[in-house]
């Protein structure tokens, strides 16, 4: 649904129940925004963390469509000939533009204000400049002046900005400042097995590439009881983390998930964590169901596999499928993770894959995901498969499936992708690919990584491959094979044909 109708169809705004002396005062919004009449849950909002939007009472355009009395647009008369163009493109064109110019623009009105302290492209200026050398105060328009000045800044006590509606940048505001809602939670069909052999989840669930929820098979890792705040922070003094696009220090990104509130938190995911703190990667094993790793046949040279995951509420990750069509299994250490899945054959609503898989556009963050979307779901024949992963449990993400993660409160967990028998011919398949160049990744050498792998694995398991295929042939002529009762139904007619 475009953004121009949230309001209309979805939100209504009511002022706050609140004494006011002054009649000049501006309001400020209520934490609480009903849904439509569909939906008897409201939109509750997370107390405040940061201080960068109190002080901008931006409302959706229905509020403005649909008021009492029809009032002028600061938004639009605050921009002279730019206020034609959409928010989403005027904040493209903003974010090329560099601090002091953007400083610059702010001066012009106050609609202009209003979009250059949009903090988003303030994040992407501390990041290029900075990387991962700032300490997150407040938002991240006072990160950077604190990180270049050394002194926060301060708003104008003299500004008072309202009557501006914007439907984007309120979804944005709300999309960072909203609670997840009950109604989300509650579905809960995956499978969910304790104690099972690998025999029967080869069987079950890697053969027929489906997902499944594992309790209790990770109670002896010393992780779930080590990695406390303080076990991490001394254990990894030092040592810097992939963190988006830069690398950071422990310490200072949980300086920064603890004090933001944003739409989309940056998210620690580090491939290289066992090698930078060997201690971290002797803190768990691998699962007993997932050891068969046929990557592990290249050594150095395998693909990126396995990564350690840290992030708070609100952080995760958008709908995409697995590098290299690898299965992966998804241990959760502390805290919880909401899980959406998705059967290969089924492209989840708002996400649009190119037609050669190479890439796969979701404009959408996670939040505006479940607002817009979720609830389209609950009526396909083809319901996605959903849970709540807490600490202590593992899921199996079988190849080729898409799936959404995101976390219901700070959390830490490992990952690993990986190659086993039931998934080599669609490894082998994916890595040869004429876009390989595009589509492989977590390796440098793209092109020759099939041929690599291929003779590695004749060389080590000689006929595996032969055997594999031959398999998977008897498998297709199985399924293809008629039943007799298939074989004797008048496809035409709908009764019985006999032969005499």
């Amino acid at each position: 649904m475009p953004r121009g109708f949230l309001a209309l169809t979805k939100l209504k705004l009511t002022k706050p129940k609140m004494k006011i002396k002054k009649k000049r005062k501006p309001k400020t919004l209520q934490t609480s925004i009903e849904q439509d009449h569909d939906s008897n849950f409201a939109f509750n909002l997370k107390q405040p963390t940061s201080s960068s939007l109190t002080h901008l009472p931006i409302q959706p355009l229905g509020n403005l469509l649909l008021g009492p009395n029809c009032r002028t647009n600061l938004r639009d008369t605050g921009l002279g000939n730019l206020y034609r163009l959409p928010d989403d493109l005027l904040l493209d064109i903003l974010s090329l533009l560099g601090a002091t110019d953007l400083a610059v623009f702010s001066t012009a009105s106050k609609s202009a204000y209003v979009f250059s302290t949009h903090d988003p492209l303030w994040r992407s200026l501390v990041l290029s400049k900075f990387e991962g050398q700032f300490s997150f105060i407040q938002s991240w328009k006072c990160t950077y002046v604190k990180s270049l000045t050394g002194k926060p800044p301060s708003m104008p006590k003299s500004l008072k900005i309202t009557n501006f509606y914007s439907d984007y940048l309120f979804q944005s505001y709300l999309c960072a400042n909203m609670e997840f809602k009950p109604e989300w939670l509650k579905r809960d069909n995956i499978q969910r097995r304790r104690g099972i052999s690998v025999e029967e989840f080869i069987a079950c669930f890697e053969e027929p590439n489906k997902p499944v929820l594992l309790e209790g098979c990770i109670d002896t890792w010393p992780a779930l009881k080590k990695w406390t705040r303080g076990y991490l922070l001394k254990t990894c003094s030092g040592t810097e983390f992939a963190v988006g696009p830069v690398k950071m220090p422990l310490e200072k990104y949980f300086q920064y998930s603890d004090s933001v509130q944003e739409e989309r938190p940056l998210y620690l995911f580090d491939p290289k964590f066992a090698d930078k703190v060997t201690q971290l990667g002797s803190d768990y094993e691998v699962p007993v169901y997932f050891r068969e790793d046929l990557f592990s046949v290249l050594g150095k040279e395998r693909p990126d596999y396995r990564w350690v995951i840290m992030g708070p509420a609100g952080s995760g990750s958008s709908f995409h499928v697995d590098p290299n069509s690898t299965s992966a299994w998804n241990a959760v250490i502390k805290g919880s993770k909401k899980w959406i899945l998705f059967p290969p054959e089924v492209v989840p609503p708002g996400v649009h894959p190119s037609p050669d898989g190479a890439e796969v556009a979701c404009p959408v963050s996670i939040m505006e995901w479940f607002m817009n979307f979720y609830g389209s779901c609950r009526d396909w024949e083809k319901r996605p498969v959903e849970c709540v992963c807490k600490a202590g449990e593992v899921i199996f993400v079988p190849n080729g499936w898409w799936h959404l993660v995101i976390n219901l409160e700070e959390s830490i967990a490992i990952t690993q992708n990986y190659v086993s028998r039931r998934n080599l011919l669609n490894v082998l398949d994916f890595l040869k690919k004429p876009n390989a160049s595009v589509l492989v990744s977590g390796t440098n050498d793209r092109v020759n990584l099939h041929d690599k792998f291929k003779n590695a694995i004749d060389a080590k398991y000689p006929g595996l491959i032969n055997q594999l295929k031959l398999k998977a042939e008897e498998k297709a002529a199985k399924q293809k094979k008629m039943t007799f009762w298939e074989s004797a139904a008048d496809s035409n007619s709908g009764g019985f044909k006999f032969s005499i």
